[in-house]
């Protein structure tokens, strides 16, 4: 008897009703499976073929279905051939246009430069909604587990979790099963102290490794932040103009626009504001600047969109008397062409 594309179908639904619900599954409830239109009777027979081959289990006679190990074994194996087949996908999409993403944000932040006669930052996009898409433990060795996280976007993390005692091949199956059920498509910021509680009360004697899963995903997040590459351009523009040129403030602002942590600061800045939201461009004059060096400075920024989730932060720094129309104009054209460039579908990208 062969496992068809019906019998995988049902095996699925039965696997996630019942991890959802912790209650066995009867073929009705599997009838109302959205992507099943199936009679009950039908589905009878199948769940019956199923049990037969030992995908599942029926712990009453009364009752319902439950997954046996060899189902969940199958599903955790078709889970993950199927995340590493979208992965290899995207990748392949993204490794065609990063390079040409890069060249152009360092030619862009150029001739923002050029065309201003202001200083010009732009920071590579990054993925603003934290999204949890996979979560994989495998055993290393009886001491340490391989964490692997697929972040929105297919941003994958690696990380190592010590372990106190050796966990059986069994006990990191259900691991694996309880932490993507729960938190497969959820935002990290939604990952709360009550969840936390109910996930570690699921896992038992292994809540040690649940713990140490959450501390990987919020270090994954905070990794991305300070990873953010960021392209500068002309900072000796700023001696055009007197009010700037002073030794001790060019200096001051200069300096700021060789460490990356500073500007770090002022992208953050504009990420966590939520003014000007309609049109996307914010102003910061003198004093309301994040960045100590540059209270003398007036800074236009703008966030630019790559698709969903996907987003950078474009700046031009000035005198307080730039000439803000002119800027605005400049960074609303910037965001247009970048939208007409990068926000196509594959088969329309000419690059």
């Amino acid at each position: 008897m062969e496992l068809d594309g019906r019998k995988v179908t049902i095996l699925k639904a039965i696997i996630k009703t019942y991890l959802e619900t912790g209650e066995p599954v009867g073929s009705r409830t599997i009838s109302k499976y959205s992507d099943l239109k199936l009679s009950s009777a039908t589905i009878r027979n199948e769940m019956s073929d199923l049990e037969e081959m030992g995908y599942i289990v029926q712990p009453h006679t009364s009752a319902g279905r439950i997954p046996s190990d060899k189902g969940y074994r199958f599903y955790v194996d078709q889970l993950m051939e199927e995340k590493d087949q979208e992965i290899n996908q995207v990748q392949e999409l993204m490794f065609q246009r990063v390079d040409r993403l890069e060249l152009v944000l360092k030619r862009l932040v150029q001739m923002l430069a050029s065309n201003t006669n202001y200083a010009a930052l732009i920071s590579g996009p990054q993925y603003h909604q934290n999204k949890l898409k996979f979560i994989q433990l495998s055993k290393v060795d009886a001491e340490k587990l391989l964490l692997v996280l697929v972040m929105e976007g297919n941003i994958i993390k690696n990380s190592m979790i010590p372990l106190e005692k050796t966990l059986r091949d069994e006990d990191i199956l259900n691991l694996n099963i309880l932490l993507n059920s729960s938190l497969n498509g959820l935002m990290v910021e939604e990952i709360n102290l009550s969840l936390i509680a109910k996930l570690k009360e699921q896992a038992g004697v292994h809540s040690i490794v649940v713990e140490s899963v959450l501390d990987q995903i919020a270090e994954a997040v905070r990794a991305e932040t300070e990873d953010l590459p960021i392209y500068t351009s002309g900072a000796t523009n700023i001696f055009k103009y007197p009010e700037l040129s002073d030794g001790e403030k060019a200096s001051k602002l200069l300096s700021t626009f060789e460490q990356k942590e500073m500007l770090q600061e002022l992208i953050a800045d504009v990420n966590s504001s939520e003014e000007d939201a309609g049109t996307g461009i914010q102003v910061y004059i003198g004093d309301e600047m994040p960045v100590q060096s540059m209270k003398d400075c007036s800074v236009v920024t703008a966030n630019y969109v790559l698709g969903e989730g996907l987003r950078g932060t474009i700046g031009i720094v000035g005198p307080k008397r730039m000439d803000y129309d002119k800027v605005v104009s400049t960074l609303r054209n910037v965001m247009s062409q970048l939208d007409l460039a990068f926000n196509q579908s594959p088969e329309g990208d000419g690059g």
